[in-house]
């Protein structure tokens, strides 16, 4: 396992990271969540020789919310599905009536953050965990990533930049209740996943977030 944090600072004009109790309307969390905030860092740089581990999310501007309204589809689609149609015919028509709702969507607006993660060793990899490291602070200097990263739905694009130093957590300490922090995907492949929560706490503007073995949880200070 490395012991030395990377930190890197990422933002945007929107962002909404969904909580899952709200089955119908979207409602974003008050601050990214830990799982957003890894698929941020390993759209940036991912390699199988290692993972992420989110240590903690700094808030740099007050939490502003916007409410939208947006076409959604009603059905889940599935390659399986596709599938069919190329081999039996058929189609989706996402324009009928039948097939899309429009739905309200409390997002965030004008956000920005700092993200300090650790880069977390497989059983498999035999680099140095600094050879790692250089590589992604060079990605994050030249603005280098895999894929777009995004805040939470992926029509809200995410920047990113190397930190100068200068940044400071917004004045803010509150309890936001249960946060989700990741899935345990089923051994079998088969995509099920249990969620995992904890109690997100954030104190002087800034979200601690929970080791897998439970220690370093958003209560610390």
């Amino acid at each position: 396992m490395a012991d030395a944090p990377l930190t890197v600072r990422v933002w945007g004009e929107f962002a909404c990271f969904t909580r899952p109790e709200m089955k119908v309307e979207r409602v974003s969390y008050p601050v990214m969540t830990p799982s957003a905030a890894r698929g941020i860092l390993e759209a940036i740089f991912w390699k199988p020789e290692f993972s992420w581990r989110v240590e903690s999310i700094s808030i740099l501007k007050p939490i502003c919310y916007f409410s939208i309204l947006r076409n959604e589809i009603n059905e889940r689609q599935s390659y399986r599905v596709a599938q069919s149609w190329a081999e039996n015919g058929g189609c989706y028509l996402a324009d009928h009536p039948r097939s899309r709702a429009q739905r309200h969507t409390l997002a965030l607006r004008d956000v920005d953050y700092l993200i300090t993660a650790q880069i977390v060793l497989l059983s498999h990899a035999t680099d140095d965990p600094a050879k790692y490291r250089d590589q992604f602070r060079r990605r994050v200097r030249d603005g280098r990533c895999f894929a777009t990263p995004y805040l939470g739905c992926r029509e809200f694009a995410a920047a990113f930049g190397a930190p100068d130093g200068s940044e400071r957590p917004i004045d803010l300490s509150e309890d936001f209740g249960p946060m989700l922090l990741d899935l345990d995907y089923a051994p079998d492949r088969s995509g099920r996943g249990v969620p995992r929560f904890f109690n997100a706490r954030i104190a002087r503007g800034v979200l601690r977030v929970p080791s897998p073995d439970g220690n370093g949880g958003s209560d610390a200070a």
